[in-house]
């Protein structure tokens, strides 16, 4: 959907609904060469996307105000909403392949379209078609490992180096197979920790990791608890309080 849009609108049809699906806006202006030019080419991008993103013009000689308050000092200026937070932008007028590949980046790949599913089928499409994609691979790993088949896990997971969670995940897993799948009996409460973190049970899950890495001096076995750790701290996002606070202990227990 293309569509004009005034700042009594802006909060509702660009905001909001950038809550359910992407919402780029066009700040423009009649007299505005390069508007002329990059318009023609963003709507044609954002209509060959089936309805997956929409595409808000603004013009700035009627809606100063609204310019003003999004930072707009030269025009064309774009800017890509997602969950109510401007998520991408760019200034000036941009070659199609450029437009093509910012659009690209808000709008989900089928891929990410079937790691949303979060079925096992999907999850595995999803991974058919992006070997590397982060949250199939991390969903599926998780799955893998709730019925014990950490070697499959592992398989999958270790080649994503850089993504914190799936080394935790990988981590996990390693540490499954060292102790028997579902860590053994209790061994250092690495099952209580798994189980809990598989129910949502963040707290727990780290309070039973400190434990374990205080009770092995086996330097191995506590980088791969400290990657857990890290993979939860990254599941929490950096900020959460409980990150925080086990992050701190985590570095006090290890020096």
């Amino acid at each position: 959907m293309i569509f004009n849009v005034s700042e009594s609108e802006f909060m509702t049809r660009v905001v909001e609904r950038s809550r359910e699906l992407p919402v780029v806006v066009d700040f423009w202006a009649e007299w505005c060469g390069p508007c002329r030019q990059l318009g023609p080419a963003l709507e044609t991008a954002v209509s060959k996307r089936g309805g997956k993103v929409e595409l808000a013009k603004v013009d700035v000689d009627a809606n100063q105000s609204l310019a003003a308050s999004f930072g707009v000092q030269g025009i064309p200026a774009v800017k890509a909403f997602r969950d109510g937070q401007v998520a991408a932008e760019f200034t000036g007028a941009i070659p199609p392949a450029q437009i093509e590949a910012f659009l690209d980046r808000l709008v989900p790949s089928p891929a990410d379209e079937l790691a949303a599913v979060g079925d096992e089928e999907s999850l595995r499409k999803a991974l058919a078609l992006d070997p590397r994609h982060p949250e199939a691979a991390a969903s599926l790993g998780r799955m893998l490992l709730r019925r014990g088949d950490s070697e499959q896990a592992l398989a999958l997971l270790e080649p994503l180096q850089g993504d914190f969670l799936a080394e935790g995940l990988a981590a996990r897993a390693r540490l499954a197979a060292t102790n028997g799948n579902g860590a053994g009996p209790d061994l250092h409460g690495l099952e209580r920790a798994f189980s809990a973190w598989d129910a949502g049970d963040f707290e727990t899950a780290l309070e039973a990791l400190q434990e374990a890495i205080a009770a092995t001096g086996d330097e191995q076995r506590r980088d791969l608890i400290r990657r857990v750790m890290v993979g939860i701290f990254t599941e929490l996002g950096a900020d959460h309080a409980l990150a925080r606070e086990h992050r701190r202990r985590l570095a006090a227990a290890l020096h």
